[in-house]
């Protein structure tokens, strides 16, 4: 393993050639930055952490986000490899996509538009919000320490209103991880409301996904016969909605089934079916999953693979859920909503970045910790096993503030405070 520090500036400096000259000492300042300040995250807060002597004019910053001549598409391209190098280097890439609202405030705000907010919305009522719609990939990485995988963001598009449609975004960025990777097979994993991408011609990609508990579902049709007159039939015979069929007795098998490291049995009930109306031309492998227990209600999954096991796709749609956990984390820890940009490219520069951060901080942590007790030992909470996002962005402040203390802080200081301050500055929110 590098020295921590160094391993930050070298990974850094690979982004380089996304940048001119001048515009890449803005965007490595701005990166650390990100990562260094406590509370809102706008971007003249963000500065603010720089040294005062290094930095540039508040607006070069801002104009980096809004006009500055750098591609996304290059970025990302350049963090995917890298992730996939280091922490993914064999096997088929796991792939997990949903959409989340970032919540704006503004007139005028480039891409913004008021849409169906997941968080606050329940089955009986439903919240609008003004904000940018974002569609964003994950790669799901199994870390060293086990348990829950983590999702780290390699690709987003932002979804504008009357321009290409979630699934047609989702789509695009596929098209381009498959295109980065053409050696590796690809497994998406993503919620029902992206279900029909299991329609598309996606290249080398198998789609796990919900499917509806009333879904018409057929057999495929049967061989037509010879001199037959009208088109080919293009289903068969109509079978029992998911829901029906769950309220079978037989056919059901106990599997062991990996909820996010933990593991417990669940009895399965599968068979491959013809959904018509999202694949009317193959089959898909229909996954039935029972508590024994009978605390939750039936979950209903289909598969593009039919020779997967069914145990393995309740386990990989299970581990779906760290994708929810990446919305939480950039929101909350590094405030992905809170730079104000309105104009041009800004706002969706922005919102990118801080999912860009969130997976530079994850990559820098599992190369330079690993399974290294990061966090100090608390009385009150001796059963703490493995790290979080906060960890992980803490041990990354520590390292930074050393270097930002040991150039520029007055002799005076006694080494036991210069410690406390550092710690102080680390786990600040």
């Amino acid at each position: 393993m590098k020295a921590p520090r160094a391993a930050w500036d070298l990974f850094l400096a690979a982004f380089a050639p996304v940048f001119t000259l001048p515009s890449f000492p803005l965007f490595s300042q701005l990166v650390s930055a990100w990562v260094l300040c406590p509370g809102r995250h706008t971007v003249t807060r963000m500065i603010g952490m720089l040294d005062p002597h290094r930095r540039r004019p508040h607006d070069a910053y801002h104009r980096f986000l809004r006009a500055g001549t750098w591609s996304l598409e290059d970025l990302w391209r350049l963090l995917a490899e890298k992730l996939v190098a280091s922490l993914v280097p064999q096997g088929s890439l796991l792939l997990d996509l949903d959409d989340t609202l970032f919540h704006k405030a503004g007139r005028k705000i480039e891409g913004a538009g008021v849409f169906r907010d997941a968080v606050r919305s329940t089955h009986a009522r439903v919240v609008f919000a003004l904000g940018l719609n974002l569609v964003v990939l994950t790669l799901r990485v199994k870390p060293p320490w086990g348990g829950e995988p983590l999702g780290l963001p390699s690709n987003l598009r932002l979804y504008r209103k009357g321009g290409p449609s979630h699934i047609d975004l989702a789509e695009e960025m596929i098209r381009q991880v498959a295109g980065w990777f053409p050696d590796r097979k690809l497994s998406l994993s993503c919620d029902g409301a992206f279900a029909s991408l299991a329609s598309r011609s996606l290249p080398r990609t198998h789609v796990t996904s919900r499917m509806r508990r009333d879904a018409a579902l057929f057999e495929l049709p049967p061989p037509r016969k010879r001199r037959t007159r009208g088109r080919p039939r293009k289903r068969g015979r109509r079978l029992p909605t998911p829901e029906e069929m769950a309220r079978c007795t037989k056919g059901w098998t106990r599997k062991t089934v990996d909820f996010r490291g933990r593991l417990e049995k669940r009895l399965l009930l599968f068979r491959p079916v013809l959904w018509y109306k999202v694949r009317p031309d193959r089959q898909v492998l229909l996954v039935i999953v029972r508590d024994p227990k009978a605390k939750q209600h039936d979950d209903f999954f289909f598969t593009t693979d039919l020779d997967d096991h069914p145990e393995k796709v309740a386990s990989r749609y299970a581990g779906r859920w760290s994708i929810e956990d990446t919305f939480r984390n950039v929101k909350q820890f590094l405030g992905g909503e809170d730079p104000q940009t309105w104009k041009h490219q800004g706002p969706e520069r922005a919102a990118a970045l801080s999912f860009w951060v969130y997976s530079a901080v994850w990559h820098w942590y599992l190369t330079t910790q690993g399974t290294k007790v990061s966090w100090p030992s608390l009385p009150w909470y001796q059963s703490k096993k493995t790290p979080s996002f906060p960890d992980a962005l803490a041990s990354l402040r520590r390292i930074l503030w050393r270097t930002i203390f040991s150039t520029s802080a007055p002799r005076s200081l006694i080494p036991k405070t210069v410690a406390v301050l550092i710690e102080a500055l680390a786990r600040a929110a």
